[in-house]
């Protein structure tokens, strides 16, 4: 069920990216698409009454959690922040030169 949920939270980007015509409204479906998928590799490495993956001599360790998702959703996290931050940089300079961020109205621009 979790799961349905990220696909649903998932399309929701991908319907921000694809229909909205707005530039901040599509850096925030590429934010929201970037999250989703952070999100289900956090769930795929969940387990239920899972334990750290610490060395413990008194105890063995029978329900693991994987640490390699968490690892690769902070370096997710880094990535996406700097591809945010471009982005709302290029927004920013299309503004300028514009003066709007709708994007049908960028390309009557053209010429």
């Amino acid at each position: 069920m979790i799961y349905l949920l990220c696909l649903v939270l998932f399309s929701l980007g991908v319907y921000c990216v694809l229909r909205k015509r707005n530039i901040i409204k599509i850096i925030v479906g590429i934010i929201i698409i970037e999250y989703a998928v952070n999100l289900f590799f956090i769930l795929v490495a969940y387990r239920e009454k899972g334990r750290a993956p610490i060395l413990s001599s008194q105890t063995p360790i029978l329900n693991m959690v994987d640490p390699l998702p968490q690892a690769l959703v902070l370096t997710a996290i880094v990535i996406g922040l700097a591809t945010t931050a471009l982005l709302a940089a290029i927004a920013m300079r299309i503004y300028e030169k514009y003066g709007t961020f709708d994007i049908t109205k960028i390309r009557e621009l053209r010429g």
